[in-house]
């Protein structure tokens, strides 16, 4: 077994401290190997599910990878979902499924499936330990391999990596007897530091300097300072429009926000006014469906990617360039304009080109504002019922500065990037929409608690989402920074709101899915404390006391109506129509 012990301390040498693992016989080798090592972090999660998204939100966190170990048969099956949200994601899981030896497999043993190649097309790589490592060569073979995959996992773009390490019995050292790591070789697999090579910096320049109307769309990434600063120099600089969804995290740059309303309100002469002709992206998903039917539709002349490597998208089916750099890197070298063509006739100082015509970021930034006013006074209303709109409003107020704010998927994202977060407060928003399923949204918030004790960590999530992934809690490590607001309408109230499923007379039963349960148990379960409102009174008077860091750990539960919802949702559409008119 020394070279599945030795697993361990290659994972250590790597820079690797957090593992999370579920129970298991044949994974036994690999549990005390990660348990008894002196540095690293190791959590027990029973279910593999749950497991697989804390150790996603754990690596989202840290911004470096995580081990998952988990028996043979199923159990890795389970990991699935996690592994296709961290492909999606780029976030990097180093993945060790213990496993029957070959000569067993499909010989009807016990926890038997065919695990080589597990998780398919969803992840970067996979990786068969020898069974038999006595033979020096297996053994640097061996030690070659989880190289290899820690290397892969971490690379960009990174993402998840399977070992599959079959074993034999005897799995368990005879009593007294201790685990050695022993010296291992370590192989480093260093990104080159990526810049633009000047023949192409100048030909960047000469076509941002040529086009009229440049459009920046940022795409779901993490907060990056360096990236923030670099973005507000360009746009600044070349007077470019900085458009983002909340799940950009671009708040601090002057950028428009409310797409989701200025985009449905207005008429198509209006939109013509926003379209660009050069359109550059970065990140990765975006959640608001009117942007992206808009840049479809755009169909602007040039669009540019800038993605260092990977595949790349062509999700708004305009691409004509990948520009293969760090954004960082791109915004820094372009937004310093260092010859004479750069700049505006006449010895002026200015930065903005003859031909850029700030109409179009004026067009933008016209109609967000709109946006921003109309938001204000729609909300004003003292008469409007309580519903989960208004009170998603209520709760975003409150967020505590710092806040990691984890939002899961249907309405909580959707609301949020309608409403937009507090200015001033460093909010940094996560969500998986990598696929976009609810089916880890509260262990993904849960392993950011994890990773990060002294930082707020906030999961807006729907009842639905959160019912469906109750094992999160399902441990015995404090999560004292965690805070979980749930708005229960006792069903999916997204599809009241969608066309489709809300004119069918199965909705209740086969969309919807009411259900009648409350998060008043599963807070004496997993001891956390519990607020529940249905009013404005009620909820304005919780919201301090859940959010104040003495409270703890602890479940905001507010109730709402679907019916209720959905009216008012649709009122608010109607005056979206009604003032962009």
């Amino acid at each position: 077994m020394q070279a599945v012990y030795n697993i361990a301390e290659i994972c250590a040498r790597h820079g690797i401290t957090d593992v999370v693992l579920s129970p298991g016989s044949r994974s036994a080798p690999l549990t005390l190997a990660f348990a008894r090592h002196p540095d690293l972090n190791v959590r027990v999660v029973p279910d593999e599910r749950a497991a697989a998204f804390i150790g996603l939100g754990i690596a989202q966190a840290q911004r470096r990878a995580v081990a998952l170990v988990c028996t043979s048969g199923t159990a890795g099956l389970n990991y699935a979902p996690a592994v296709a949200e961290a492909f999606f994601q780029q976030i990097p899981l180093v993945i060790f499924t213990a496993d029957r030896p070959p000569e067993w497999i499909d010989q009807l043993d016990g926890q038997t499936i065919r695990q080589r190649n597990l998780y398919g097309a969803h992840a970067k790589g996979e990786f068969e330990f020898p069974v038999d490592t006595a033979h020096a060569d297996a053994k640097w073979h061996s030690a070659r391999i989880v190289n290899e995959a820690i290397n892969l996992a971490q690379a960009a773009p990174a993402g998840p990596v399977q070992v599959n390490v079959p074993l034999r019995e005897p799995f368990y050292p005879k009593a007294g007897e201790g685990i050695e790591y022993e010296a291992v070789r370590i192989t480093h697999d260093q990104a080159a530091n990526a810049t633009l090579a000047p023949a192409e910096i100048l030909e960047l320049r000469q076509l941002l300097r040529d086009a009229k109307r440049v459009v920046v769309v940022a795409g779901q990434q993490p907060g990056n300072p360096g990236l923030l600063a670099a973005l507000y120099e360009f746009a600044q600089a070349r007077q470019v429009t900085v458009v983002g969804d909340v799940i950009a995290n671009v708040g601090d740059v002057p950028s428009v926000q409310r797409q989701d309303i200025l985009l449905a309100g207005l008429n198509q002469d209006e939109k013509a006014a926003l379209k660009p002709d050069l359109l550059i992206t970065f990140g990765q998903s975006l959640i608001s469906k009117s942007l992206k039917l808009f840049l479809r539709d755009a169909a602007p002349a040039q669009h540019w990617h800038l993605q260092a490597t990977g595949e790349v998208a062509d999700t708004f089916r305009s691409l004509t360039r990948v520009v293969r750099v760090q954004p960082a890197v791109f915004f820094q070298q372009l937004s310093v304009l260092k010859t004479n063509e750069d700049t505006t006739s006449g010895g002026s100082n200015s930065l903005l080109s003859t031909n850029q015509l700030p109409g179009t970021t004026a067009a933008w930034q016209q109609a967000d504002a709109a946006a921003a006013k109309f938001l204000e006074q729609f909300f004003t209303d003292d008469a409007q019922p309580f519903n989960e709109f208004s009170a998603f409003r209520h709760a975003l107020a409150a967020l505590p500065e710092t806040t990691a704010l984890h939002l899961a998927n249907s309405m909580a994202v959707r609301y949020a990037n309608i409403l937009g977060l507090p200015q001033g407060r460093q909010i940094e928003v996560f969500a998986n929409r990598g696929t976009s399923g609810i089916d880890g949204c509260n262990s993904t918030a849960v392993g950011a608690a994890l990773a990060q004790p002294s930082r707020p960590v906030v999961l807006i999530t729907g009842d639905v989402a959160f019912f469906y992934d109750r094992n999160a809690f399902w441990h015995n490590y404090p999560l004292p920074n965690l805070r979980v607001v749930l708005f229960n309408n006792h069903g999916g109230g997204i599809f009241r709101i969608i066309d489709g499923p809300r004119q069918q007379p199965e909705l209740e039963e086969f969309f919807e899915t009411r259900q009648l349960l409350t998060a008043e148990n599963t807070a004496k379960d997993f001891n956390l404390r519990y607020f529940p409102v249905s009013s404005f009174a009620e909820l304005e008077a919780a919201l301090p006391v859940f959010f104040a860091a003495e409270t703890g750990a602890a479940i905001l539960e507010v109730f709402t109506d679907s019916k209720t919802n959905a009216a008012f949702f649709e009122e608010y559409r109607a005056a979206v129509k009604t003032a962009f008119a």
